[in-house]
């Protein structure tokens, strides 16, 4: 009984974070940085969603993978909902696939480090999924090859100087990854302090293949 009450708080967190970030995507960052606009570069959807992967480490470090990729998929059911109807079907796929494949990534590589430094699984595992969700994510939303899921956007497309700062330029939507990419891996680095601080409370279940640091 105790299991399923923490499996459901588990999904319940997840949920949470995926609908406050398909809320908070629609929200510019205010202000700018050296003459850049900060609302062209990030929406404040970046700073909550890296935190599904501090929920789904917390899972798969009590429950083990199976029952972490559980609680991925019932946090991608609510992402394809919410994004179907806050933004275009090809949003919502980018949407969809960035999350399921970003999260069994971490899920994947979280157990294969999980007899290591209590660390390293966690942060080496948010850090690609989160490589891996926003190259997906942007690829499918805004890159002309896949125009096969929807409409390009041509302000997404248009050229621009790099990050707003640099002098080489890129398609837009290539600053917005790598604007998105850089706040993923601060928050995933921060994030690091409320799973170290969880270790004491939210150990592995018994004949858990994990060290008593994993």
């Amino acid at each position: 009984m105790l299991q399923a009450r923490t499996f459901a708080l588990y999904v319940a967190m997840m949920t949470l974070v995926v609908i406050a970030s398909n809320i908070l995507v629609q929200y510019p960052l205010p202000g700018s940085i050296a003459g850049m606009q900060l609302g062209d570069l990030l929406t404040w959807g970046a700073f909550s969603y890296p935190i599904a992967f501090l929920v789904t480490d917390l899972t798969n470090r009590q429950f083990g993978p199976a029952i972490a990729r559980r609680v991925v998929i019932a946090g991608f059911v609510v992402a394809i909902g919410f994004s179907i109807f806050l933004a275009t079907p090809r949003i919502a796929i980018a949407s969809g696939s960035a999350f399921l494949l970003g999260q069994f990534l971490d899920i994947s590589v979280f157990n294969r480090l999980r007899r290591q430094s209590w660390w390293r699984a966690p942060l080496i595992g948010s850090l690609v999924g989160s490589l891996l969700d926003t190259a997906i994510f942007f690829s499918f939303a805004f890159a002309p090859f896949f125009v096969i899921f929807g409409p390009n956007d041509p302000f997404a497309l248009d050229n621009a100087p790099i990050l707003g700062l640099l002098s080489a330029e890129a398609p837009r939507w290539i600053s917005w990854a790598l604007g998105d990419l850089s706040v993923k891996i601060t928050v995933g680095l921060v994030m690091l302090l409320p799973y170290g601080a969880l270790m004491s409370v939210i150990k592995p279940m018994p004949g858990l293949k994990a060290s008593a640091q994993g």
